[in-house]
């Protein structure tokens, strides 16, 4: 199992509450899914961040590609939360992985 996840922030005064909280969930998480590989990416570049919103003073968080906040800090049951959600998803194929 794994979730990509990306950090959104121009400034790592935004980031870093973040990742704290992800870093956190992912420890809650562990104990239900030993398998869970969590890949964290912090984007700082103002272009990257635009493709995701338009926000640009708070932080973002995106978890498997799909943007799950950027306007406030959430909690840490918010992240843990977001998380079980994309576990639970089905995973997408990328174009290049063909049809199966």
């Amino acid at each position: 199992m794994r979730i990509d996840v990306k950090i959104l922030g121009h400034t790592s005064r935004l980031r870093y509450p973040v990742k704290r909280l992800v870093e956190a969930a992912q420890a809650t998480l562990l104990a239900e899914y030993p398998d869970l590989e969590l890949n964290i990416v912090e984007i700082r570049d103002l272009d990257e961040i635009s493709r995701y919103t338009p926000v640009m003073i708070a932080p973002g968080l995106v978890i498997n590609e799909k943007l799950v906040y950027d306007l406030w800090i959430p909690s840490r049951a918010q992240v843990i939360g977001w998380m079980r959600e994309a576990l639970q998803e089905k995973p997408s194929r990328s174009p290049e992985q063909g049809e199966p």
